[in-house]
């Protein structure tokens, strides 16, 4: 198993009531799957099922298929919007 760290931001972090956590995943994990996880584990964590959460790898935007690795830090915050 491999640990990363994900990190919750604006309505996300409101939501969850925490800024970051580390979790075990497998080998091969998409960011998908682990927003699925994060989903299953925590049901009342609605905002997660936006279908237009952004989402960062160790500083980098990236998408739904990104596989992630060990050490990883993932960051997950809903969409910016300006004006």
């Amino acid at each position: 198993m491999n640990t990363i760290t994900v990190k919750f931001f604006a309505r996300l972090r409101e939501q969850s009531g925490v800024d970051a956590m580390d979790l075990e995943i497998g080998d091969m994990t998409k960011l998908s799957e682990l927003i699925a996880q994060l989903q299953d584990q925590h049901q009342d964590w609605t905002i997660l099922q936006q279908k237009n959460l952004m989402a960062a790898v160790n500083h980098s935007m990236i998408t739904d298929d990104c596989l992630l690795a060990a050490g990883d830090e993932v960051a997950l915050f809903p969409p910016v919007t300006g004006g």
